[in-house]
């Protein structure tokens, strides 16, 4: 088995790193954590959409009738390992790129595709995702905002909460009842939203940092034509089964620790302890070592991904080892670097004191999130056992 990229896909490689130095500065350090959608660094992340569209990389593996280019899965792969190492701010479109997007090739209409593929394509579209409500987040299929149907419409009524960006989102990608009647993982259709419709309503959830990322979203009678319905009526979880797949198969996680991890070695050799100089510490480094280990071995996990991807696969208990993995020593790597600063790892970037501007305490706290949303560690467990090994769900 052959590990190495062709000197075509390193030359793609440099080239992704070229721009994104140009475009966003060799310093360039990312926006900290869930501090996305202030107006100032919203500018800044749109702005970059815009010259990625320019280039083609926004559907870069897309086929051609939908607005991409057609290039190989792995090339793909490779853009989105670079863009999440550089903390490159995508998450503007990611939302319909790589989960929205892809389902709609699957799933739509003749007429769907052509009214919201070529919108993501160039950048317009500004998806949020309508899953999780206040009673149904690890257990989804249990959610209950109704969709009633009325002449060519369904009216729509309920709440959806930890909606990310709904705050500038123009579309949301919804999981409705349609079937209150049925098993509950039989009455889920999947709609697409126009966030300007009347009837509906944003509240704000301020988060630890301080920062507006979250959102609850209300539907008051909110009328929604037919014909959004991507999929079959009440065939939706698995439409929405297929979207998890493709948010949990991506590389950007293993890139973004391996920036991290990279940082806390250049870190150790800053810093001291009472007991001397940490990077000579055995106990921190061999952790450093083990951690960069786990996620070299999970980045050839997220490779398959891509490479199923690439023979037209959907993955499923590989995405969801991907994701578990990432997400799991993600964890770890904030959690040995606020070990690693002692005090000095409560300081935010306003302080001269702050290693890192501060970015470690607040990836620190993000973690906390990681093995919760987009499916909790436990969920991801019961697919590879169940759907991977055959085993009876835990």
């Amino acid at each position: 088995m052959d590990f190495q990229f062709t000197q075509e896909q390193e030359g793609f490689r440099r080239e992704v790193r070229d721009f994104l130095a140009e475009n966003l500065g060799e310093d360039w350090n990312g926006i900290v954590p869930d501090d996305y959608f202030t107006d100032e660094n919203w500018r800044t992340i749109r702005g970059l959409t815009g010259k990625l569209v320019d280039r083609g990389w926004l559907t870069l593996a897309w086929p051609e009738e939908y607005g991409g280019q057609g290039r190989p899965h792995i090339e793909q792969m490779i853009y989105n390992e670079e863009t999440a190492y550089f903390r490159a701010p995508t998450r503007d479109t990611s939302m319909g790129t790589h989960m929205v997007g892809p389902s709609i090739m699957l799933y739509g209409t003749d007429e769907q595709k052509a009214q919201y593929l070529p919108e993501i394509a160039s950048g317009d579209a500004v998806y949020c995702q309508g899953f999780s409500e206040p009673e149904s987040g690890s257990d989804l299929a249990s959610l209950q905002l109704r969709a009633v149907e009325d002449g060519d419409d369904f009216v729509l009524n309920g709440s959806k909460i930890w909606t990310s960006g709904a705050q500038r989102a123009n579309r949301c990608y919804i999981m409705v009842r349609t079937d209150p009647d049925a098993p509950k993982h039989r009455g889920i259709s999947v709609l697409i939203v126009d966030m300007d419709t009347p009837g509906i309503e944003v509240a704000p959830i301020i988060n630890m940092f301080g920062v507006h990322y979250f959102n609850q979203v209300f539907f008051e009678n909110v009328r929604v034509p037919k014909r959004n319905m991507i999929g079959e009526k009440n065939r939706g979880w698995y439409v929405a089964a297929t979207t998890l797949d493709f948010e949990r198969s991506g590389v950007g996680r293993y890139g973004s620790n391996r920036r991290d991890l990279e940082e806390l070695a250049d870190l150790s050799k800053q810093i001291r302890l009472n007991d001397g100089s940490l990077s000579k510490d055995p106990k921190f480094r061999r952790r450093l070592a083990e951690l960069w280990t786990a996620n070299e071995a999970g980045r050839m996990v997220a490779y398959n991904v891509a490479w199923m991807q690439s023979e037209g696969l959907v993955p499923n208990k590989e995405a969801s080892a991907a994701k578990l993995v990432g997400s799991e020593i993600s964890q770890k790597i904030s959690r040995l670097g606020m070990q690693m600063l002692g005090m000095y790892g409560l300081l935010d970037e306003g302080s001269k004191w702050a290693y890192i501007n501060g970015r470690i305490a607040q990836q620190w706290m993000d973690a906390v999130s990681l093995t919760i949303r987009a499916g909790t560690s436990e969920i991801q467990r019961n697919i590879i056992a169940s759907r991977g090994l055959g085993l009876p769900r835990g």
